[in-house]
């Protein structure tokens, strides 16, 4: 298991400091990327609903090939050296005996004798809990400045990508991402820019020449003070403007967080970027990542939620992996949504939960006939690392890791990952398994109440309530009716679900807490008036009607809240803009009158 070979390593490294011392799809063109710059491209729409590129390899077909130990070739190691480079290159992920690897870093001692990639998981093992702006466990983004961070506000795919793509700044790491824009092209970013195989991608910027790099600051900010791009600070990520940091300032964007993180001001410029437009669907997508078997799992590590082939998924991040005796583990996930929040740490017993789930490359049949969940990009992967071939960079497998690689085109082989994970992972008895589908639904409640457009938070909870309906089934004997009397609650009914692609509503990531507050006074006062008269009614489900969301800017007025009711804003691209009324969908509750 790699994970115990790189905690013996650590353990004799750390004791030969403690002698010496003694003592981290639908088309949908894009004419600008957020903040300014021009992209001047068309972007497919990739995940999260928001513009990006999408897969290179298409999910469900035979891939062998492209899913080897090594990979299409990338853009030329030249590219590096231009005017758009945003990082130079000094150490490889192999690293171990050169002058820069022996050196002490974030979260390991002088000597340790791992490679970067070792480096990595133990970064991200490092950061320590912080309680979150919302209220629940998320973690403290610990850098090598000697300066500590919150963790910023970022969707689930972002939480990945800005991990591994910030490390390997830090470090003159390779990093890069694939994917194919809306021509079928394939494009390039990574630390030598935007590029395609040819050259420069578009007017994307030439970050070298165009922001600043003040890594010589590294020893010397804490009394020169942090240096501070005004534009960088201005920025937002794309996909809408939900980006606040709270945890930060009241008025921070991620730009802000971004400045704040980075010395070198072109990676917080490049993070705009490569936030905005890669998802969870190129972080499935085998050309930049890799399955991995179970037993591998190490933190930096990461599971990926797919039920369909494009569009919106979920990413969840290693956090921690822990042994249990005598055989199992304990893993710690954590993830961000959308809309953007700060990564919530998950407990084992959730965590396991996740990990379970079909959508996490399942044998289980997904809704595309004859097509496993297996077949979608789902499940626990790592990343590839970039190497130079034949004078062009290309992600691989590392050879340290080969042992441990799954085909993505062995559709049983990567199904059969549940199997083991099943006893690898430590089991929880029933009335746990119950606490953790509890929590998971209050979570989504507490997420509607501040976002009551969500349409994943939504998702999230009724998938949460399949789960405890069999649970309670098949441990304790009781119905979905019965469950759904004691569990449910009225604004379940008033946060009903929608279907994504047919409402509006899903894509208006700035609605607020109050305008929450104000759908739940309507739904009380709804509630009052038909008990009042003797009968039982549904509540309005809050979506956008024919006469769009009129019965609710009407309530407020009465409230005297008018003001706090805005107009709706397409925050991601929305291809459903223009419905007549959004569609509910069909959810597995008892009806609201039954219960």
């Amino acid at each position: 298991m790699r994970l115990n070979r790189l905690l013996a390593l650590l353990v004799t490294a750390t004791a030969a400091l403690l002698v010496a011392c003694d003592g981290a799809t639908d088309v949908a063109p894009a004419t600008s990327t957020p903040g300014g710059d021009d992209l001047a491209v068309g972007t497919a729409q990739g995940d999260e609903g928001k513009s990006g590129f999408g897969a290179v390899v298409p999910f469900g077909l035979a891939s062998g090939k492209a899913d080897g130990y090594l990979n299409t070739p990338g853009p030329a190691v030249g590219a590096g050296a231009t005017d758009t480079e945003v990082w130079k290159v000094t150490a490889q992920w192999a690293d171990t005996t050169t002058p820069a690897a022996k050196k002490a870093g974030i979260a390991w001692p002088e000597n340790s004798g791992l490679s970067w990639d070792d480096k990595y998981s133990l970064w991200i093992d490092a950061m320590k809990p912080a309680e979150g702006y919302n209220g629940y466990t998320t973690y403290e983004f610990l850098t090598p400045y000697g300066k500590t961070l919150p963790a910023p506000a970022v969707e689930c795919a972002e939480t990945a990508i800005l991990l591994r793509a910030t490390f390997a700044s830090w470090y003159g790491l390779p990093f890069f991402l694939q994917g194919s824009d809306e021509r079928g092209k394939r494009v390039y970013l990574g630390h030598f820019g935007f590029r395609t195989a040819d050259g420069r991608y578009g007017n994307t910027p030439l970050f070298k020449t165009k922001y600043r790099d003040h890594s010589d600051k590294a020893d010397t900010w804490k009394t020169s003070g942090w240096p501070q791009d005004a534009a960088l600070r201005a920025r937002h990520l794309g996909g809408s403007q939900d980006d606040e940091q709270p945890a930060l300032s009241e008025t921070a964007s991620a730009g802000t967080w971004f400045d704040e993180a980075f010395l070198n001001k072109r990676v917080g410029h490049f993070m705009i970027f490569a936030l905005s437009y890669f998802g969870s669907v190129n972080l499935a997508d085998s050309v930049n990542t890799f399955n991995l078997k179970p037993a591998a799992m190490q933190p930096g590590d990461f599971l990926i939620e797919r039920w369909q082939r494009q569009g919106i998924g979920h990413t969840l991040v290693l956090k921690h992996v822990g042994s249990v005796p005598p055989d199992a583990l304990a893993a710690e996930l954590i993830s961000g949504s959308m809309p953007r929040r700060q990564a919530k740490w998950e407990n084992p017993a959730m965590s396991r939960h996740y990990f379970l789930l079909p959508y996490t490359g399942g044998v289980e049949e997904s809704d595309e006939p004859g097509v496993p969940y297996a077949a979608l990009g789902g499940g626990l992967k790592r990343w590839r690392t970039p190497v130079v071939a034949e004078g062009r960079w290309t992600n691989i497998v590392p050879v340290t890791d080969r042992a441990d690689f799954v085909d993505a085109s062995d559709f049983a082989a990567v199904g059969a990952r549940h199997e083991t994970l099943e006893t690898l992972l430590r089991d929880v008895p029933p009335d746990e398994k119950r606490q953790v589908l509890l929590t998971q639904i209050n979570d989504a409640r507490t997420h509607l109440r501040s976002h009551p457009s969500s349409c994943s938070a939504r998702e999230r909870r009724e998938e949460a309530f399949e789960s405890l309906y069999d649970l309670e089934s098949e441990s304790f004997g009781r119905t979905r009716a019965a469950v759904d009397t004691e569990n449910r609650k009225l604004e379940d009914d008033v946060f009903g679900m929608l279907d994504y692609e047919k409402s509006k509503t899903c894509c208006w990531n700035s609605a607020t807490p109050a305008m929450a507050e104000i759908v739940l006074a309507y739904a009380d006062k709804e509630q009052s008036e038909a008990a009042a008269a003797g009968m039982c009614v549904a509540p309005t489900v809050f979506r956008w009607e024919e006469a769009g969301y009129g019965r609710w800017a009407d309530f407020a007025a009465t409230l005297g809240r008018g003001a706090e009711w805005p107009a709706w804003s397409e925050d991601e691209p929305c291809a459903q803009r223009d419905v007549t009324a959004d569609t509910v969908a069909e959810s597995g509750a008892t009806p609201f009158c039954d219960r």
